[in-house]
């Protein structure tokens, strides 16, 4: 079982930048992705970036070449790298696991976050607002 603590939301104006980190406990037998979800008032939660263990990335198309997704090597903390942000970037924002069947492994493949309800587990999310 994995337990997953976000930190490092705020606030910024609009141009800023804000990092984000989560820190991944707990074991799991299975490999797993990581990724981050955000979800504004009033809208469903959407897929930000992910990341496999071997390190690769998607992205949602709204976030691509502002936001970076990494972990450190032995993938118990994730950080999000947040650039340029607007002020629809405003939202609060999940830290996510999603676990491989046993055995398997959880790939990223470029251009596809999978949805939320294949996400295994969460955080209880950070803010992150932005003013114009």
């Amino acid at each position: 079982q994995l337990q997953l603590v976000e930190s490092g939301g705020g606030s910024v104006e609009a141009g800023g930048s804000l990092s984000l980190s989560c820190v991944v406990s707990g074991h799991s037998y299975s490999d797993y992705c990581l990724g981050w979800f955000r979800q504004a008032p009033g809208k469903e939660r959407e897929g930000v970036a992910a990341i496999d263990s071997n390190g690769r990335t998607t992205y949602a198309d709204s976030v691509k070449g502002r936001f970076t997704i990494s972990q450190d090597n032995a993938r118990k903390s994730l950080y999000l790298e947040m650039n340029n942000l607007k002020p629809e970037d405003a939202a609060l924002f999940y830290c996510a696991a999603d676990l491989a069947p046993l055995g398997g492994r959880c790939t990223v493949k470029p251009g596809r976050l999978r949805p939320e309800h294949e996400w295994n587990y969460w955080g209880q999310g950070t803010q992150v607002t932005v003013s114009s």
